[in-house]
């Protein structure tokens, strides 16, 4: 129980110094607004134009792709570990079974890889 009150105590003094800390930046710090102050920030760079122009189709693609080839992997490892473990992480029985839907997976994002490749997807214009 003591451990527990401690604990609140501490969440209490944290969330008073972070109140504390706000109110006294939004009160003493500094307010003048200039037109430079309140431009959107752009990594470093002047905005130009309208933020809401359509984007190529090559940028969902390509972010699309990494989001399959990126789950893919997520797939990959656990099968890894469990196929090749010392202690024979995948019981006999189920080995091959196992051996054979990690094949076709990978049968199929293989021609998943063929078909964007075939497409243009990887040719950056």
């Amino acid at each position: 129980m003591d451990g527990l009150f401690a604990v609140l105590i501490y969440t209490g003094v944290l969330v008073g110094f972070v109140i504390t800390n706000l109110i006294l930046t939004h009160i003493i710090g500094p307010t003048k607004k200039t037109a430079v102050k309140q431009m959107p920030y752009e990594s470093g760079m002047d905005p130009v134009g309208d933020a809401r122009q359509p984007f190529d189709v090559k940028f969902y693609l390509v972010a699309i792709l990494f989001l399959i080839f990126d789950v893919e992997l997520l797939f990959m490892y656990p099968w890894a570990v469990a196929a090749y473990k010392g202690d024979g992480g995948v019981p006999a029985e189920l080995s091959s079974t196992v051996y054979s839907v990690m094949l076709v997976f990978f049968g199929t994002l293989a021609i998943a890889y063929i078909y964007a490749w075939r497409k243009g997807v990887f040719k950056w214009r």
